[in-house]
């Protein structure tokens, strides 16, 4: 326990990869990388730079004195400054050329993309898990027949593998969009105060070539193939944007998975997994509530929230910079990595270890296909010479009269009352067996094997990249 705020993001939903990507060690040990980057590159392009300052440079990557930074902050008022100091007392031969040309925005924003990537790539293994668990899912249960809903209303029925690939089809559309984000994501480079490169310009003599080449030298270095094209002082906030929408698509589709559940576990035909020791309610003892499905409600809700903020970010940039984006990105780009992480892990929690009850969703099922099964039974007895408007006038009464009486705490019964009217000529054998081969699921089964095949060999060719060390927290 702790007298300050601790954020539960950290605490209690965000597993500890993505945590450690966010961490002050990997964002300023990046920092020391980027400075080692830029001084080989420099060096390799002529400057006065030697190897053994660039050795010490690397000596001292992670040992960060954050009690000398934090001090010199307090002085300078500036948290780059102040790290190139606590960065210099332990390289003091390195000292004089930490930093060399750069601006602040070399390795914060450069460390930004970095972690982006690094965080994008975390997101990506948490939801091809994801989406594999969902195959497994909708192929075991691909020929389950149950009750379908439009409006929360009875409908035709269809399977519940079938059901399963819509959410699959959501989280495939999300690994499309992340993996092109992420294909398109780049350094900000070495452009200096305004992006125009001056600073090295100057350095190198005047050499345009130098310049260009530098940038490229320091992407090679820190694993990009690019820089963007162009930059003021810091790359365009647009690429937060992107970023962040990826991850409000990915808490979309688990908030539409997690309502789904949710309902599904008030019908009783689905449990979430519950730990044998686990309490439902403080009050209820023999509650089971789909707390896990309600967290990935409550998250996805921030990240879908969330994803406005780096929206404002980039329309409120005025020219080459400025700074009322850095607070505001301080928090709200690794809250919603932090929070997508937490959502995944619970997603993969639960599609890996749903409980599902065949013979409440047959019994759902049973209840309302005679409903369901009229306009077969209509065109049966119409095959036998029936008249058909007489006929539909005398199902729409039995379905009203059997729908109310379900109301009203009757058992329906609109096979006994339409097997009882002499007008249909039919026994409850002919119209049980009307029922049973009345195909209402349609394509439902193929539809979900199908789908299912497309995305284990098209989208998930590579079983290396899922995530195998998933766990939730509290």
């Amino acid at each position: 326990m702790t007298d300050k705020y601790e954020n539960p993001l950290c605490k209690r939903y965000a597993g500890e990869k993505m945590q450690k990507i966010f961490s002050d060690d990997t964002k300023f040990s990046t920092w020391r990388k980027l400075w080692i980057a830029l001084a080989e590159s420099e060096k390799e392009l002529g400057l006065d730079i030697t190897d053994e300052q660039i050795a010490e440079m690397k000596e001292h990557i992670y040992d960060i004195d954050y009690e000398a930074a934090a001090a010199r902050e307090k002085v300078v008022r500036h948290d780059v400054m102040a790290h190139i100091y606590a960065y210099g007392l332990v390289c003091p031969k390195a000292k004089p050329i930490i930093h060399l040309g750069a601006t602040s925005c070399y390795v914060g924003d450069n460390t930004d993309i970095i972690l982006q990537r690094d965080a994008l790539l975390r997101i990506r293994s948490l939801l091809v898990t994801a989406i594999s668990a969902l195959c497994d899912f909708a192929e075991k249960y691909k020929d389950l027949q149950c009750l379908a809903y439009t409006h929360f209303q009875a409908a035709q029925p269809t399977t519940l593998g079938k059901r399963a690939t819509l959410w699959l089809q959501d989280l495939v559309m999300d690994l499309e969009r992340l993996d092109y984000t992420l294909s398109n994501l780049k350094l900000l480079g070495c452009r200096g105060t305004t992006g125009t490169g001056a600073s090295f310009l100057e350095l190198f003599g005047g050499d345009k070539e130098k310049v260009r080449k530098l940038e490229k030298l320091i992407a090679e270095k820190m694993g990009f193939e690019a820089a963007y094209s162009v930059s003021g002082q810091t790359y365009t906030r647009k690429v937060d944007y992107y970023s962040l929408s990826v991850l409000s698509g990915i808490a979309q589709s688990a908030h539409k998975f997690s309502n789904d559940i949710r309902l599904l576990s008030h019908l009783k035909e689905v449990d979430e997994p519950f730990e044998a020791g686990q309490v439902g309610s403080s009050a209820m003892a023999y509650k089971r509530n789909p707390m896990r499905s309600e967290r990935i409600a409550s998250l996805a809700r921030y990240v879908t929230v969330d994803a406005l903020n780096p929206a404002l970010t980039a329309s409120e940039q005025w020219f080459e910079r400025t700074l009322d984006d850095s607070a505001n990105r301080r928090i709200s780009i690794p809250e919603a990595f932090l929070a997508t992480d937490g959502i995944l892990s619970l997603y993969i929690n639960i599609i890996s270890g749903l409980k599902v009850y065949p013979k409440i969703i047959a019994r759902h099922l049973q209840a309302e296909l005679p409903f369901m099964a009229t306009e077969n039974i209509l065109m049966y007895c119409v095959k036998k010479g029936g008249d058909r408007q007489t006929l539909h006038e005398a199902i729409r009464t039995h379905s009203v009269a059997a729908a109310t009486d379900i109301k009203e705490g009757g058992d329906g019964n609109l096979i006994s009352r339409i097997a009882a009217d002499p007008i249909f000529g039919l026994t409850e054998e002919e119209i049980e067996s009307i029922i049973d081969e009345g195909g209402f699921t349609g394509l439902a089964s193929e539809q979900a094997e199908e789908y299912v095949q497309y995305v284990r060999t098209q989208v998930l060719p590579g079983e290396g990249e899922k995530a195998d060390d998933v766990t939730i927290n509290v």
